[in-house]
């Protein structure tokens, strides 16, 4: 709904128009800071930033990276097929970042016939995903140790029904706003790779990322539109979007309110 992505990104802006939203829509929204733009964008950059791992993994979750990863790996060449990874056709999701693989494996369970790939440059976050594969003995998911953007490049266009980017990280200094993942170039990409229908989900609580999110889906409503009809659409988590550790923590530790936000490829 490109009226609604205006009307929310002009009063961020401190413009007041028909449509407006009140300050209490978005709370501290308003008084965010905008980031200067910076050319570039994760697309253009190709590279990963960020730790790769932590903490030293236990000796279970060292044991799933050595041999149960290796078995449900997405292939390091080649297109990135539900024929190729699952054997068969089936819809296909895809998660940017998954964290510590919560979200992905209660998508996974709640669809036991749609394939699920996953993609994480933190080693620690991958080990506790292959503990709630193991765990949840879920078979239709594959993993991807490393950047998303290389694999999601290799996916067909058209092929995902679903791609999730859940709390990624803000990069919140004018300079590495490129680095964020909601900019032009991958946007455009998720557009490229989901079906007509398909679902791209986003999640932050951050709110100089959102403000920048929105920003940049407003300059892409030819591509996708917001499924959205009031403030709770955005405020409340959807069905079937589970709470991550992160975002718990974000909100119990932080005090951090949280956003969701669903758009529909065209």
């Amino acid at each position: 709904m490109p009226e609604a992505i205006a009307a929310i990104a002009g009063r961020l802006q401190g413009k007041q128009g028909k449509g407006g939203l009140d300050k209490q829509a978005l709370p501290g929204l308003a008084a965010a800071a905008m980031t200067a733009f910076k050319e570039g964008d994760p697309i253009t950059l190709n590279r990963l930033y960020g730790r790769s791992q932590g903490k030293p993994l236990r000796a279970r979750q060292q044991g799933l990276v050595d041999n149960l990863l290796p078995q449900i790996a997405v292939p390091a060449d080649g297109p990135v097929t539900s024929a190729a990874l699952f054997g068969d056709e089936r819809p296909l999701h895809f998660e940017i970042g998954f964290g510590g693989g919560e979200h992905l494996a209660y998508r996974a369970d709640l669809l036991p016939d749609h394939g699920f790939i996953g993609a994480e440059p933190f080693l620690n976050g991958v080990a506790q995903a292959l503990t709630h594969i193991e765990d949840q003995r879920l078979g239709n998911i594959r993993l991807h140790h490393g950047d998303a953007i290389e694999v999601l490049q290799r996916v067909p266009d058209g092929a995902l029904t679903m791609l999730y980017l859940l709390h990624p990280d803000p990069w919140p200094k004018a300079r590495h706003a490129k680095r964020r993942m909601m900019n032009d170039g991958p946007v455009e990409l998720f557009a490229q790779k989901l079906k007509p229908g398909g679902e791209l989900r986003f999640g932050t609580d951050h709110a100089v990322y959102l403000r920048h999110a929105l920003m940049v889906m407003q300059r892409h409503t030819d591509l996708f539109e917001w499924v959205v009809e009031k403030p709770s659409d955005w405020q409340l988590r959807p069905s079937g979007w589970p709470e991550t550790r992160y975002e718990h923590k974000a909100r119990t530790v932080y005090g951090h309110e949280v956003w969701y936000f669903r758009f529909r490829r065209r």
